[in-house]
């Protein structure tokens, strides 16, 4: 396929290129030695939901007049109607928009309200709460999680066990969720509840409710990971209060709810530009001066082989997102091919890391940044990787995705 652009692609590429030098805020700079989201638009050095509510004034100000200019534009939500915030961009011109921010290394705004819950309720929200939330996502003032997985319910999310009892009108919520990305800087979250524990088959009980995080009997604490960062939260309910008119979709219809979010999510361009940037980094240091003669002569080609099989699969990432937005362009909903995208984007997050931290030898095992090679990028982005083959479902889910959906073949 010729994924070239057209002349008002081109346009539109250029604009937005121009567009971020110009209104970027210069004192808004990467923190280089700090971690961050594990979420594929992140870039590094920036954690926007951190630094928007941080103690640090300048970040909390540079991230909060980021935030502004992309609102301006209508940028934050690009491919939301103009009336709650969005700028009407078509599905290539999102693509694009979030392609050349990435390339940029500037950060997204409000990726998991705008990118996720926005769409969502487009769909399925009513009208006033749509006129409710969606206006404060599209400015970058309100934040939100998802409240999915749970302690025994990841990958067979439908065995969750939250349970939300309806009282008059409002729900009463107890139960607990886990690996929530940001979840600690959320204003709100989306959560799955289970309404009725007797349906059969599971998931026709789970209903979808939107839940403030400062409501009376919700406990947020975030969870360290193996770098020392704490992307992730576990969040507790203990008789939450939510007006039934928090809840999207009808009451047990929520599974259907979720899985239409699920469906919006992005296309993988974050993802691909970082990998890009990864390997061009490495080459670039392996020919630099300090780099040269790093890795050993005897197997130089043999690695030269493998970082070129490292680009060619980067490429087909990339052809891979370009497919899943052309079907949005032409009006079709992606299906089977988001675990596609994801399942090859995840595998090749950790073959990328293994690759670059075999060049560096002992060195790759260095984890603090001053002084050691590289800056220590690969010994980071190789624990990163541990966790990408289930974050967003696990490869095996994925793997059954695409048997029984794109391939037709039987569950046993």
């Amino acid at each position: 396929m010729n994924w070239d652009d057209t002349p008002e692609e081109a346009a539109f590429r250029e604009e937005v290129r121009a567009f971020v030098r110009d209104r970027f805020p210069a004192s808004y700079r990467p923190d280089l030695e700090g971690e961050q989201s594990l979420e594929p638009e992140d870039v590094r050095g920036y954690n926007w939901a951190a630094d928007r509510a941080g103690e640090d004034p300048e970040r909390r100000d540079g991230a909060r007049a980021w935030a502004e200019a992309l609102a301006e534009r209508g940028w934050i939500a690009p491919h939301w109607p103009a009336e709650y915030g969005g700028a009407g961009l078509s599905a290539l011109e999102e693509f694009i928009l979030h392609e050349e921010l990435m390339r940029a290394r500037v950060p997204t705004v409000n990726g998991i309200g705008a990118f996720l819950l926005g769409p969502t309720l487009l769909v399925h929200g009513t009208d006033e709460q749509k006129a409710a939330h969606l206006p404060g996502i599209a400015r970058g003032e309100v934040t939100w999680a998802q409240g999915f997985s749970e302690p025994g319910a990841g990958s067979d999310l439908a065995s969750l066990r939250t349970r939300a009892i309806r009282d008059g009108d409002e729900y009463v919520i107890d139960g607990q969720k886990v690996w929530t990305s940001l979840g600690q800087h959320a204003d709100w979250l989306f959560v799955l509840v289970r309404t009725d524990p007797d349906a059969e088959p599971k998931h026709r009980g789970i209903t979808f409710l939107l839940v403030e995080t400062a409501a009376p009997g919700v406990t947020v604490r975030p969870i360290t990971d193996l770098r020392g960062a704490a992307p992730y939260c576990e969040i507790f309910f203990e008789g939450v209060r939510v007006p039934a008119r928090d809840r999207v979709g009808e009451e047990n219809r929520g599974w259907y709810v979720a899985m239409s979010a699920l469906g919006f999510e992005r296309a993988g361009i974050g993802a691909t530009i970082k990998y890009e940037q990864a390997l061009h980094d490495l080459v670039g240091y392996l020919r630099s001066e300090e780099g040269r003669g790093l890795v050993r002569t005897d197997r130089g080609a043999a690695y030269r082989r493998e970082i070129a099989r490292r680009h060619t699969e980067i490429r087909v990432l990339y052809n891979l997102a370009r497919y899943t937005v052309s079907l949005q362009a032409a009006g079709e909903e992606p299906g089977f091919e988001a675990s596609v995208n994801q399942l090859f984007s995840a595998e090749l997050h950790q073959r990328i890391a293994r690759t670059g931290a075999k060049a560096f030898g002992r060195s790759g095992t260095l984890w603090d940044r001053s002084g050691a090679p590289l800056n220590a990028a690969f010994t980071h982005m190789r624990r990163d990787a541990i966790a990408a083959t289930f974050l967003g479902g696990a490869s095996e889910i994925q793997r059954n995705v695409i048997a029984t959906r794109g391939l037709h073949l039987p569950r046993s």
